[in-house]
């Protein structure tokens, strides 16, 4: 049994016909985690090309099975999901990669899920995918739906993981930490009332006719929303072109004076 977090869960490639595939398929396996593939009558394995495209990923082809039928790829299997890009003359219930990790994380936890992937050129038979529960579509450019079997593979053990990171974390993972709390809306306003002083006084802002700048500026840096140590940066460069327009002016001031006495 492998020692990932995903155990329970194994990619079954059908009929594959180039190696080059299979070696990206455990490159892609082994980035979201997943360690269990399964081959079922390959053209041409093993063979350096997919250890070639195996890149880091080699321990994954170490422990590939090869079999020789679906069947037996799936025998102990609870949950088997086709992928699928046909709509049939048939429907069958049909989930989208998101729904398909939930689902296989979910039912992962109490029986063998297999996930199957067919041909390069056309993918799973029909008769291959009436031996699934599910159907998993995913929703590629209609000009253009293609997908290599490796890209097809990594969308779905990507979904899967999303799934796995959501229930250890109990929310969907997020990556919005920051350094420093965020400003405090009393601090903010201070801010606000120190910058149209500021702009007022560089000419740039008429206090008694702002229009909407005054507004947009808001809107600009709610939209920001600085945290603490920004705001005080930017206190700190308000506070400076303040003490340089002062100066300025008391240096216009004392020269204007000279001349005058001259």
């Amino acid at each position: 049994m492998s020692d990932s977090v995903f155990p329970n869960i194994r990619i079954v490639m059908v009929n594959t016909t180039h190696p080059g595939n299979i070696g990206a398929a455990a490159r892609a396996m082994k980035n979201m985690g997943l360690s269990t593939l399964v081959l079922v009558e390959p053209k041409e394995y093993p063979a350096e090309k997919a250890v070639w495209r195996a890149a880091g990923a080699l321990d994954v082809l170490d422990n590939v099975q090869v079999v020789s039928t679906l069947d037996e790829a799936i025998a102990d299997c609870g949950l088997v999901v086709g992928t699928s890009a046909r709509e049939r003359r048939i429907p069958w219930p049909l989930v989208t990669p998101r729904e398909c990790g939930d689902r296989v994380w979910a039912e992962a936890k109490h029986h063998e899920v297999a996930i199957l992937f067919g041909r390069e050129d056309r993918g799973l038979t029909n008769d291959e995918l009436q031996k699934c529960q599910y159907h998993v579509h995913i929703p590629a450019n209609s000009e253009y739906s293609s997908l290599n079997i490796a890209a097809a593979i990594q969308v779905i053990c990507y979904e899967i993981r999303m799934s796995y990171l959501t229930d250890k974390e109990g929310k969907a993972p997020h990556f919005d930490d920051w350094d420093m709390p965020p400003a405090k809306q009393k601090d903010v306003e201070l801010y606000f009332e120190h910058l149209e002083d500021t702009l007022s006084k560089l000419g740039f802002l008429d206090l008694k006719n702002p229009r909407q700048t005054v507004t947009r500026l808001r809107r600009l840096y709610n939209r920001i929303r600085m945290d603490q140590m920004e705001l005080g940066i930017m206190r700190g460069m308000l506070t400076s072109i303040q003490n340089y327009i002062y100066h300025s002016e008391n240096r216009i001031r004392e020269l204007t004076a000279r001349d005058e006495q001259k």
